[in-house]
């Protein structure tokens, strides 16, 4: 693995372990996310960078802003039909959630916010719909 010099001290605090560090108290409710510190890529939940495979990661806090990629309805192992939802956050990273709302009124291209930051039953993040809730069907 390449580093950037031998003799240069650098922290250890924000490498792959941080992601195991207890959030503090007043942020339990913000969805937390790495950035890698050598290439600068944010990614969620992961223990190595994609793009250049650093294990040196510092949590940061998402400000929860983000636009659905791809959305779909899923009918298995629930009482009722339920989306799925790719979103891709304003810091530069891709989570898997869901959106509160009617499952087919869900489009790619929807501005969201996060709502909570756990479904109690899946443990996957909630999101709610911030412009036009329920646009016309076409």
């Amino acid at each position: 693995m390449y580093h950037h010099e031998v003799s240069a001290p650098y922290a250890v605090a924000g490498s792959a372990t941080g992601v195991l560090d207890p959030a503090p108290a007043d942020s339990r409710d913000a969805l937390h996310f790495q950035r890698c510190t050598w290439c600068g890529t944010a990614m969620y939940h992961r223990l190595l960078c994609p793009v250049c495979q650093g294990s040196e990661l510092c949590t940061e806090r998402s400000e929860g802003i983000g636009t659905v990629r791809h959305s779909t309805v899923v009918h298995r192992n629930t009482p009722a039909a339920r989306n799925v939802s790719l979103i891709e956050m304003a810091e530069g990273f891709v989570v898997r959630g869901r959106v509160m709302g009617p499952p087919v009124g869900i489009h790619s291209g929807d501005r969201v916010r996060l709502s909570t930051t756990k479904d109690p039953v899946r443990g996957e993040p909630v999101f709610q719909l911030v412009d036009e809730p329920y646009r016309a069907w076409t």
